[in-house]
């Protein structure tokens, strides 16, 4: 997982030459957020990167580390999300895929559980300047835990 992680840090790093601001295919952001749960109130922080396939159409795989009260828990999220405006101001519907990793006890036996389910929300990317943007978005997560939550955090365009 470390491996997998440092590649893609590598990926982004190198991408930070060629800006793109339009919603055009083969256009790409990489995120950086923090989040909040409403339900459970655990804050957490994650990354993602975004990709458009299609004009309009994005991808978005995120991964987040969550700080519950006790233990740890992580969540995987990967959505599709289409832009209903362009310009500086845009905004998106989005549906998709998650996964939680929870472990309770993570010094002792502890219990790992892992929850599936999908996402559903809206969210709004804002043009700062050329190379960076401010991204949020409100989101619905089906999964066993049901959470309900918000995230905001800078986006790059690569």
């Amino acid at each position: 997982m470390k491996k997998i992680l440092l590649a893609f840090l590598f990926f982004v790093g190198l991408s930070l030459s060629a800006m793109a601001q339009s919603l055009e295919q083969g256009e790409s952001r990489f995120h950086g957020f923090g989040t909040y749960g409403l339900r459970w109130n655990e804050p957490g922080v994650g990354a993602g990167f975004e990709y458009f396939f299609a004009d309009k159409f994005a991808i978005m795989p995120s991964f987040t580390f969550i700080f519950p009260e006790v233990g740890n828990q992580s969540n995987f999220s990967a959505d599709l999300r289409y832009y209903v405006s362009e310009g500086p101001s845009q905004v998106y519907f989005l549906a998709g895929y998650s996964q939680n990793w929870e472990n309770t006890q993570p010094d002792g036996a502890g219990t790992r559980r892992n929850f599936k389910g999908a996402n559903v929300g809206v969210g709004a990317y804002i043009r700062l300047t050329e190379w960076i943007g401010i991204s949020s978005e409100f989101k619905f997560q089906s999964q066993s835990r049901q959470e309900v939550g918000f995230r905001l955090g800078f986006a790059f365009p690569l």
